[in-house]
């Protein structure tokens, strides 16, 4: 439950008084303890519960060029396999610092789905529905949230790392949920200015408006909250719903993030500049660096877009070999060191990652040197907490045009994923109409041989 200011009183309450001493008094050593060793660590780490980090390829990522390439076809292209740290698993040359943590990931070559379409593709993968208005199904992050995140935490229990909304923006949305699990949006990608130059800096992923301005006093800030509050819960008095409601909730939870450390986790000045610079000074290099700041402070969920400022990213019509390379070396820095730290810090175990996009590119090479899109065959990966890592899951014909070995559907993945999370796929949620729905399809297989 969000916490409230009342709105009946000019001070604080005591409880408020307590609350918020005890957070400035903790501070400090909150920050200590989250940069000790995992050994150090490893009682508070038994108690936790698990995350997730999706890693969203905005556009749709060429699987043919990244994890199931075709060397010696005419579908290949250019690009060469290396070898990975499972003997025998292989993927793309422009993917070395990944693949050197194979032995965590579980590559899944046989997705197969029926949406070519950015938006409704999109809708699919993030919320294992397509669109059926009247009902607003949730998206992935608020279903993790409900299930894992705590009501009372300070920090958001869904943040959204520089996401491209375009496509769809119910993609985005808690749906019926409701407003208490609808994500924090951070370094939401932006059109660039008409002399091509991006709105903000490229790895600007700070949260506006958590400080007050130098010349407001704590005191003045505090009084105007006050009647903030006393007015907005006049209203709802009068007219209560639920766009009121979820107002109120966004304001408070808000307000709880302005008074307390956690705001912190959002300074990655924190960190030396070594990490930072091994993740990559982007804005997904430092998206990533800012989800582990988050899982660690126990965000349940977690989403870190690549290829959304005022590009499509993945979606390479034309010239893709360049622009998966381009892209390639800004994902693999930046995922690499995500496990690598998680991993050091005792977190990997208690992480699930999952790489995906909307569907895939077409093996066939168009005459722009490009992919188009291609939901037929195509790839994804779950990594870390709750997989057995060191596997591929399906195949794909010679050419690439098709699965041959064991199809997986949109909702076969989820179900694994919730399951790596310890979440029963089959929990049920009532509907904006009314009807109970579950997380995933009923029809949803779990791929058990990558369950751990």
């Amino acid at each position: 439950m969000s916490r409230r200011i009342r709105s009946d009183a000019c001070e604080p309450s005591r409880r408020d008084v307590l609350r918020l001493s005890w957070a400035g008094l903790v501070g400090a050593s909150t920050l200590g303890w989250l940069a000790a060793k995992a050994d150090e660590a490893a009682p508070q780490l038994a108690r936790r519960k698990r995350s997730c980090i999706l890693l969203w390829m905005n556009g749709g990522p060429s699987q043919m060029d990244t994890f199931d390439l075709k060397p010696g076809h005419e579908n290949g292209g250019s690009f060469k396999e290396i070898a990975t740290s499972v003997p025998g698993i292989k993927i793309s040359e422009h993917l070395p610092k990944v693949a050197a943590l194979a032995e965590h990931m579980a590559i899944i070559r046989s997705m197969s789905t029926k949406e070519g379409d950015h938006g409704r593709a999109t809708y699919l993968l993030r919320n294992g529905y397509l669109p059926q208005p009247p009902v607003r199904y949730p998206t992935l992050g608020s279903l993790v949230a409900k299930e894992l995140g705590d009501p009372a935490a300070e920090l958001p229990n869904f943040v959204s790392i520089a996401p491209f909304r375009s496509f769809n923006p119910a993609a985005f949305s808690p749906g019926f949920l409701g407003s208490q699990y609808a994500p924090l949006f951070v370094g939401e990608a932006r059109p660039q200015n008409s002399d091509g130059a991006a709105n903000a800096a490229d790895d600007d992923l700070t949260v506006a408006d958590l400080e007050a301005p130098k010349s407001v006093s704590a005191e003045t800030v505090g009084a105007r909250l006050r009647i903030l509050s006393s007015l907005n819960d006049r209203f709802i008095g009068q007219h209560a719903g639920p766009p009121a409601l979820g107002y109120k909730t966004a304001h408070e939870r808000a307000v709880l993030l302005m008074r307390t450390e956690s705001a912190k986790a959002f300074d990655l000045d924190d960190e030396p500049a070594a990490v930072r610079d091994a993740y990559g000074r982007n804005r997904f290099g430092q998206g990533c660096l800012l989800a582990r700041r988050l899982v660690e402070r126990g965000v349940p969920f977690v989403e870190v877009t690549l290829g959304g400022v005022n590009i499509i990213g993945w979606d390479t019509h034309a010239d893709n070999f360049n622009g998966v390379k381009t892209l390639s070396e800004t994902l693999d820095p930046a995922w690499a060191t995500l496990m690598t730290e998680l991993k050091a810090r005792g977190l990997l175990d208690t992480t699930l990652i999952v790489w995906m996009g909307e569907f895939g590119r077409t093996p066939k090479i168009n005459p722009n040197t490009g992919r188009d899109h291609y939901p037929n065959a195509w790839s994804t990966v779950l990594a870390g907490g709750g997989i057995r890592g060191g596997q591929v899951v399906g195949r794909t014909s010679p050419d690439g045009t098709t699965v041959e070995e064991r199809k997986v559907s949109v909702p076969d993945l989820l179900a694994t994923a919730c399951q790596a999370l310890g979440i029963d796929p089959m929990t049920q949620n009532v509907s904006n109409v009314g009807r109970p729905i579950r997380l995933v399809d009923p029809a949803a297989k779990v791929i058990e041989e990558i369950v751990g």
